[in-house]
């Protein structure tokens, strides 16, 4: 007979190993469509990126007798890394991505559960800065140009708008860089939302391999969401916050003013989608309660609101989740839940 002392007592049958099976299927859809836009070439990259992130796993548990490649995190790592690439990265760079993400931010602070970020977008940052040239070239989908390398991207054709002179000309600016699609351009004239949200939401714009089809990312998070794996928090908050953020700011770099931003463009565009389901909900590096949840997806959509419109850079996802998660500490410890059983004792009257 087993006698247990303490309380409470909680089994879950939810295992980390079963737990990566989930976001691996939910990113699934997302790479499928990548590689079919972008040709085998993207496929490479991913098997690129998830071999070398399992080989460094590997290697280094040899070193410290621990081995937990079963447990699928140094997969869902690398194939993250490989979603992050633009499809004609030389190979070398999701290589050095996944080994840094793997190496130094993973097994560097004791291995899975211990690092302060996630992996994967540190890795990606990382090689963003150190080969910005190859991270910011991209190639649109096979059946949307001839010549389909092209380094303009609804965000990167923003930007430019911005930085380049040409507020207020957005929508200009993005008619003479980017091409749309027929379907694009149906929908546009139905429904009168424009067209480039609509590419960018099925998939039919360029960008990084795992990130153009906000639609299937979407679905994915759907499925992480009904399993269970995440909670709808971070994802809707950080989501809503940097829509709302948009609508009501966004037009003001473009010379249109307050609550004349556009929204479903951002949203769909670049990592924003990928980021906010699959890499701002990592458990390790996320807020425990349910309140340090919010106020982390609030910080997440603000900084990445700041950074797109008012930074130098087109994308701020990354970034953002990265600063968050340094900030993750702090917001547990002041946002703290009711010990369980715990009854708040009554104040002692004041004596007369």
């Amino acid at each position: 007979m087993r006698t247990v002392r303490t309380s409470p007592h909680i089994h879950g049958s939810l295992r980390t190993d079963k737990a990566m099976l989930f976001v691996i299927a939910a990113l699934l859809p997302s790479c499928i469509w990548g590689v079919w836009a972008f040709g085998l070439r993207a496929l490479l990259v991913l098997i690129v990126s998830v071999a070398s992130a399992m080989l460094v796993e590997y290697l280094l548990g040899l070193v410290s007798k621990e081995f937990t490649l079963k447990d699928y995190s140094a997969a869902v790592t690398g194939l993250l890394v490989g979603m992050n690439m633009p499809p004609e990265i030389p190979l070398y760079i999701p290589v050095i991505a996944s080994a840094f993400a793997i190496a130094v931010v993973k097994w560097t602070f004791g291995g899975l559960g211990c690092n302060w970020m996630n992996p994967a977008l540190a890795g990606r940052v990382f090689v963003f800065f150190s080969f910005t040239s190859q991270m910011s070239s991209f190639t649109l989908p096979r059946w949307m140009a001839v010549d389909a390398l092209s380094s303009a991207t609804p965000l990167s054709a923003m930007k430019t708008a911005i930085t380049g002179g040409a507020a207020g000309r957005s929508a200009e600016l993005l008619s003479s860089t980017i091409p749309t699609t027929e379907l694009a351009d149906s929908i546009s004239s139905a429904l009168g939302i424009s067209p480039y949200a609509v590419d960018a939401f099925f998939g039919n714009v360029g960008g990084c391999i795992g990130e153009v089809s906000a639609l299937l990312l979407l679905v994915g998070g759907i499925f992480l969401i009904a399993a269970k794996i995440i909670t709808w928090r971070i994802p809707v908050v950080y989501i809503g916050s940097f829509a709302l953020l948009s609508w009501v700011f966004g037009g003001i770099p473009y010379g249109l003013g307050a609550f004349h931003g556009e929204i479903l463009v951002p949203i769909f565009s670049g990592g924003l989608m990928l980021g906010a389901f699959f890499m701002a909900t990592d458990w390790v590096t996320t807020p425990t309660t349910p309140k340090g949840e919010i106020i982390f997806a609030l910080g997440c959509g603000f900084f990445t609101f700041l950074i797109r419109y008012f930074g130098s850079l087109p994308e701020g996802v990354s970034l953002a989740i990265i600063m968050m998660n340094i900030i993750t500490p702090t917001i547990d410890r002041f946002i703290r839940v009711k010990p369980f059983g715990y009854v708040r004792k009554p104040k002692k009257e004041a004596k007369a």
